[in-house]
C-alpha cells in the first residue's frame, strides 16, 4: 500500500503511526540514562539499542536508557537526525523473501555531540547514574598496533588530549577524564563495554584506556587497571549502511518520514561476559547469552563470519560483483567460502558451547545470500588494514604453527593486495578506503615486479613475510590473479581436492 503523505517521526507523532509498525508502549519520559554509548551507527541501533528497547517494552530497565555520544565530524549527521526525531528511529528487519518487520526504537533517550559541549559529555559520564559506557568505535578505534597490540602514544590526537587544560576530543580523553572525576568524587567507576569485532575486545579496551590513563597520570592508570571492568563480548547482526532508498520505502509503506532508518537481517546474537561493577540490565531476559568466557564464541564469529566477509569482499569486487548477496549466491564463491571455513578456520577454533559449527557455517552462507539486505561489497572492503590483521591473519599464523592448510586465506590476502592496486580487471578505478591507503596502494602497485612488496609492511603483516610456506602460497595466488583472473583463481582454490 502506498501512502500519499508522510508524517515526520517524533515523540509527538508516534501515537499516530500505523498498526503495521510496532512502537514503544512504555513512557519514555520516565526512562533515565544508565548507559552512555560512543559510536551510534547502524549496528548499535540494530543491536544493543534494540535489546534495551526490548527490555523497556517488557516493563523493566527504566534506569538503563541510552545516551549516545558522537566524537567525530561525521557524527553531526546522527546528532541532527536524532534531535529532530527525539531519539526515535525505525528498525526494519527484512527476511530473505522480502518480508518487512518494522519497529520504532525508543531506547536512545539522549544524544550529545562532544565537539559542541565536551563538558556536558564529561558530566554525563561522571554522573553516578551512568553505570556502563559502551563502545562501537570500529576495529581501528582503539589506537593500537595490529601486530604488537601496543597503544600508539605518538598519535597527534592522543598527544593533544594529554596537553594540560585541553578539552578532551577523543573517546580516550573523555572517558579517562570522567573516570578521574569519579575517582576524586568518590564515585565508583562505570564498566567499559566494547562491542567491536576484535578478539578479546574487553582486554583490548582495557589495554588502550589503561595506557592512556597511565600516560596522563601513573596512579590513575593503576587505578583504572585495578578498578574498572572491561567485559568481553561477541556481537553479531549483519547491518549494512542504510540503503539510499530506505527512507522513501518507509514513507511509501508506512507514511512515516524517518531521517535515518536502519535495515538489518533477522539473525541477531550477543554473547557477553557477565562482569559488571555497578550492575547491568537483565539482558538475559531478551536473548543475550551471559557467560563466563566469551572467547570460543568470539573466535567462531571473527574467523568464520568476519573473515569470510573479507573473502567475499576483494575477490567478489574484482569479479564484478557490487552487492554481497550476488557474490554469496555464486556457487564458485560458496565452495571457496566452505573450503576456507571447513579446512582453515574451523581447525583453529575451540569447542563452542551449545553451537553446532556445521549448522553455523551453513547459516552464514544463507545470511550472506539474503538479497533483501542489499549489503554492499564496498562496505566490506573499507578499512582492510584494521580488519584483515584481526580476523584473518590469526588463522594463518595458527595454521602455520599447526601445519594446517592456508591456501584460501593466502588467496584472500592476495585478493586484498590485488584490490589495493586501485584498478579492477576491466581497468576501471577502485576507490580504496583505508587509513593506510597512501602507504599500501604504492606497495600494491609494485607487486607485479616485486610479488612480496605488499607483505613488506610489517606494521600490518608482522613477520609473515619471513614465513616461507605462507609466502609461497601468497605469491602463487597473486600470480594466478594476475595471469588467470579472479574467477579462475577462486574456482581453483575452491576445488575439493588440492595438490
Amino acid at each position: 500500500m502506498t501512502r500519499t503523505t508522510a508524517t515526520a517521526l517524533s515523540a509527538a507523532t508516534i501515537g499516530g503511526v500505523i498498526s503495521e509498525v510496532s512502537v514503544p508502549t512504555y513512557d519514555r519520559s520516565r526512562i533515565s540514562t544508565g548507559i552512555v554509548h560512543f559510536g551510534v551507527g547502524g549496528f548499535h541501533r540494530a543491536h544493543q539499542a534494540m535489546y534495551i528497547d526490548r527490555l523497556l517494552e517488557r516493563g523493566g530497565a527504566r534506569e538503563w536508557g541510552i545516551c549516545g555520544v558522537g566524537v567525530l565530524p561525521a557524527d553531526r549527521r546522527m546528532r541532527d537526525a536524532l534531535a529532530e526525531q527525539d531519539g526515535l528511529y525505525t528498525l526494519a528487519v527484512i527476511e530473505p523473501d522480502g518480508t518487512w518487520s518494522t519497529r520504532v526504537i525508543g531506547s536512545i533517550v539522549e544524544y550529545l555531540y562532544a565537539p559542541d559541549d565536551p563538558e556536558a559529555v564529561l558530566e554525563k559520564l561522571a554522573d553516578p547514574a551512568t553505570r556502563i559506557v559502551s563502545l562501537t568505535i570500529t576495529e581501528g578505534g582503539y589506537n593500537s598496533s595490529a601486530v604488537t597490540g601496543e597503544f600508539d602514544a605518538a598519535n597527534p590526537v592522543i598527544r593533544a588530549d594529554l596537553e594540560a587544560d585541553a578539552a578532551p576530543a577523543t573517546v580516550f580523553g573523555l572517558v579517562t577524564e570522567a573516570l578521574a572525576r569519579r575517582r576524586v568524587r568518590g564515585i565508583a567507576p562505570f564498566t567499559v563495554m566494547s562491542c567491536d569485532n576484535i578478539e578479546g575486545n574487553g582486554q583490548v579496551a582495557r589495554a588502550a584506556f589503561g595506557a592512556f590513563a597511565r600516560m596522563r597520570d601513573p596512579e590513575l592508570g593503576d587505578w583504572v587497571e585495578r578498578e574498572v571492568r572491561f567485559p568481553n563480548s561477541m556481537v553479531d547482526r549483519i547491518t549494512p549502511v542504510t540503503p539510499p532508498d530506505t527512507t522513501a520505502e518507509i514513507s511509501r509503506r508506512y507514511g512515516l518520514e524517518d531521517r535515518w532508518p536502519v535495515v538489518t537481517e533477522p539473525f541477531t546474537q550477543w554473547v557477553l561476559e557477565d562482569s559488571f561493577a555497578l550492575g547491568r540490565p537483565d539482558l538475559d531476559d531478551v536473548g543475550v547469552q551471559l557467560v563466563a568466557d566469551v572467547a570460543p564464541y568470539e573466535l567462531m564469529k571473527l574467523r568464520l563470519l568476519n573473515a569470510s566477509h573479507q573473502a567475499l569482499a576483494y575477490l567478489g569486487y574484482l569479479s564484478g560483483y557490487r552487492l554481497v548477496h550476488e557474490a554469496a549466491q555464486d556457487p564458485v564463491f560458496q565452495r571457496f567460502l566452505s573450503r576456507y571455513m571447513d579446512h582453515e578456520a574451523t581447525p583453529t577454533l575451540p569447542s563452542v558451547p551449545g553451537v553446532d559449527l556445521t549448522w553455523y557455517k551453513h547459516t552464514l552462507i544463507e545470511r550472506f545470500s539474503n538479497p533483501a539486505i542489499g549489503d554492499t561489497i564496498a562496505r566490506l572492503c573499507a578499512e582492510s588494514s584494521d580488519r584483515i590483521p584481526k580476523w584473518l591473519l590469526p588463522v594463518i599464523r595458527q595454521q602455520l604453527t599447526a601445519g594446517g592448510e592456508i591456501d584460501c586465506a593466502a588467496a584472500v590476502v592476495a585478493g586484498w593486495a590485488r584490490y589495493a592496486e586501485g584498478t579492477d580487471e576491466q581497468g576501471e578505478p577502485i576507490e580504496v578506503v583505508d587509513r593506510l591507503r597512501d602507504r599500501l596502494v604504492p606497495l600494491a602497485r609494485r607487486q607485479r615486479d616485486d610479488p612480496t612488496a605488499f607483505l613488506s609492511d610489517r606494521a600490518v603483516f608482522g613477520d609473515l613475510i619471513d614465513k616461507p610456506r605462507f609466502v609461497r602460497a601468497y605469491v602463487a595466488a597473486l600470480h594466478s590473479l594476475h595471469a588467470h583472473g579472479v574467477r579462475a583463481t577462486v574456482a581453483e582454490f575452491a576445488r575439493t581436492e588440492r595438490q
